[in-house]
């Protein structure tokens, strides 16, 4: 694939021989930054991980980056009343289910109480492949919604690997300090490196990069970096 001038002079910019602390990469992320909007700072950590297991679960990042999020919670009773008070764009039963399954999806992540889940799970082929569907193992199936809402609000965002056992994550825009990328890609890594299947074997971390949404990949001391979470 033939990249763009603009991409091959941020290129310059990084030594491919050397492995950077996260400080280092996150400046050199923000500095190889050149679109004329601002740009994701992605997170990308390489593991070693057998076909048949995954990492999947949500943390909060310490640096809220993005824009709050428009939560729907099914949930009926006090509960709907316990969602409504603590912010929800959305709260219903039924009703909202009907809504769904007549195409209309004008939000971001859905909450849901552990006995609508029933009735949600209707709602599969819908969610499911829009990564929507509320999951215990994202803490979205819960009777504490007033904390759900309150972490969604803070920035928990989910993360789970994908075929190739790569995790990717959001953990920032290039016009934030190089100093808080640096902080909430720590903080995720920790969290990964937590959710190591007990039966996987070798280094569980091969790799760890970060990159802007244009901007080439710099690579990070993976070592270094997973070192504070090992298990």
């Amino acid at each position: 694939m033939k990249r763009g001038k603009k991409y091959q002079e941020a290129v310059k910019k990084i030594d491919r021989t050397k492995l950077y602390t996260l400080q280092e990469a996150a400046e050199l992320v923000k500095s190889c930054a050149y679109a004329k909007f601002t740009e994701t700072v992605e997170l990308s950590v390489t593991l070693t991980l057998k076909k048949s297991q995954s990492v999947r679960d949500t943390v909060v990042l310490p640096n809220q980056f993005m824009a709050q999020k428009r939560v729907l919670v099914f949930a009926k009773g006090d509960k709907a009343e316990e969602a409504k008070a603590a912010g929800a764009a959305y709260v219903g039963d039924t009703d909202l289910i009907e809504k769904i399954r007549g195409g209309w999806m004008d939000f971001d992540v859905a909450v849901a109480t552990p006995d609508m889940m029933k009735d949600v799970g209707r709602l599969g082929p819908i969610l499911g492949r829009r990564g929507l569907m509320p999951n215990p193992k994202t803490h979205t199936v819960t009777n504490d919604i007033k904390e759900a809402l309150a972490e969604l609000n803070k920035g928990r965002v989910e993360f789970r690997s994908d075929k190739t056992g790569v995790v990717h994550l959001a953990v920032g825009k290039v016009n934030m300090d190089a100093a808080a990328i640096a902080e909430n890609a720590q903080v995720a890594i920790d969290e990964i490196v937590r959710k190591k299947p007990s039966d996987a074997k070798g280094d569980f971390v091969v790799s760890i990069a970060l990159s802007s949404t244009m901007g080439p990949g710099v690579h990070v001391n993976a070592k270094d970096a997973s070192a504070s979470a090992a298990v």
